[in-house]
C-alpha cells in the first residue's frame, strides 16, 4: 500500500489486523512469499480457514496474490506482504475520519 489509504480502506486494514491468526500469517510472510499448502503447513492450520484469511488481508491490501507454474505443471498461488506503512496518530485519525464514508454498522452513508 503505497498511497495513504481512504477512511474506508484504513478501516478494513485495522480490522484485518485485529486478528491473531493474520498477525501470524503476515509474520510468516514477511520472510518470504509462500504458496498456501507450504503457509497452512507452517502454520498448522486448514487451507479453509487459511483462505478465509487471506480473502481478509488481500481485501485490506495488506498481502498480494498470484499464481506460479511449478516445474511439475501445478498451478501454485503464491502470497507475499504488500508494502506499506501507517503511522497511528490522533492526527491520522483526523485526517483518516474525513475521508469515511461507511459508518459504525459497516454500511455506506
Amino acid at each position: 500500500m503505497t498511497a495513504k489509504p481512504s477512511g474506508d480502506q484504513y478501516v478494513l486494514m485495522l480490522n484485518a489486523l485485529a486478528n491473531p491468526i493474520r498477525l501470524r500469517i503476515l509474520a510468516a510472510l514477511s520472510a518470504d512469499k509462500l504458496y498456501v499448502s507450504e503457509l497452512a503447513r507452517e502454520l498448522r492450520m486448514s487451507r479453509p480457514l487459511l483462505h478465509m484469511h487471506l480473502q481478509k488481508l488481500e481485501s485490506a491490501g495488506l498481502i498480494i496474490g498470484h499464481h506460479e507454474v511449478s516445474s511439475d505443471g501445478k498451478a501454485l498461488r503464491y502470497y507475499q506482504v504488500a508494502p506499506f506503512h501507517e503511522e497511528l496518530s490522533p492526527q491520522r485519525i483526523s485526517e483518516i475520519v474525513k475521508s469515511l464514508t461507511i459508518n459504525e454498522m459497516g454500511k455506506e452513508r
